[in-house]
């Protein structure tokens, strides 16, 4: 029995890590003015972050289609795979899963099943290794579903954002509110957990630090942990001495999100993606 897991570029996954598990990666598109780019192929992180602040109109992103999905589970069962399990960014923020359910219907009899992570970013990523890790072990679809889904429970993806500007211009909240916001200079605070997204706001950066190392301290002591950003690794390193008692033993990374979930957040916005431990 080969069980192959499958995901999208929000998972925000190092490529080694993908490598390593034989996970499958679905791009999803960046559309900047009539250009069209596949995420983590056709465009650099860093090139991305550099254009992004004068791009005018604000980029747009899409989900790939069902026939993406019918050919890539084909193509994983040609060469070999008995079942598929296909993780995806929380359809709350993208109809990336309503995709990959369409191609499932229509292999109905190849066994693909469609988990919604109800997370973004490596909050999705690390549920998404915990499955390769334990298909590559020979574990049962069933035995790597009660993993995953358990871990859902305790995973947490925290942000702050710099501007409402990029959240305006993608249509993701109404341009009066943001607009308003933009004058009193609010923070916007982001949350997601099980599938939840939530939102909270402040009237300064180092109140927004404060909040999310806060929501930090909450879910710890901590199994697993990583800094998210849009691509201010300094910021970053300042977030993550602020919360240095917290931190899990072993690699912390701080990453770049992924430029669907850029165009979106904006410049200057930073965060965590954590796991905690279920134990206080």
């Amino acid at each position: 029995m080969t069980i192959r897991i499958v995901t999208d570029s929000t998972c925000d996954l190092p490529d080694e890590v993908v490598a390593e598990y034989g996970i499958s990666v679905s791009p999803l598109y960046i559309n900047i003015e009539n250009e069209s780019y596949l995420d983590g192929i056709d465009m650099t992180r860093a090139e991305f972050y550099r254009r992004l602040p004068d791009c005018d109109p604000a980029p747009r992103t899409s989900a790939p289609g069902p026939g993406y999905f019918v050919d890539l589970f084909k193509n994983l069962a040609e060469k070999g795979a008995s079942q598929i399990l296909s993780i995806h960014i929380s359809e709350r923020l993208s109809a990336t899963i309503n995709s990959a359910r369409l191609a499932a219907e229509e292999l109905s009899k190849f066994p693909v099943t469609v988990l919604d992570s109800g997370q973004l970013t490596l909050g999705m990523g690390f549920l998404v290794e915990t499955a390769a890790k334990a298909a590559q072990a020979g574990e049962s679809l069933g035995a790597i579903l009660d993993q995953v889904k358990e871990q859902m429970a305790r995973t947490y993806v925290f942000a702050a954002l710099d501007t409402l500007e990029f959240l305006k211009r993608s249509g993701r909240m109404n341009r009066y509110v943001a607009g308003i916001g933009e004058l009193i200079q609010l923070k916007p605070l982001l949350r997601m957990h099980a599938g939840d997204p939530a939102a909270d706001k402040v009237r300064t950066r180092e109140r927004a630090l404060t909040k999310i190392s806060n929501w930090l301290e909450d879910v710890a002591p901590l199994e697993r942990l990583a800094c998210v950003h849009t691509h201010v690794p300094e910021r970053a390193a300042v977030l993550l001495e602020r919360v240095r008692p917290l931190l899990p033993s072993g690699d912390v990374p701080s990453v770049d999100v992924t430029p669907v979930l850029g165009a979106h957040l904006g410049p200057g916005a930073v965060g965590f993606a954590c796991v905690s431990s279920g134990s206080k």
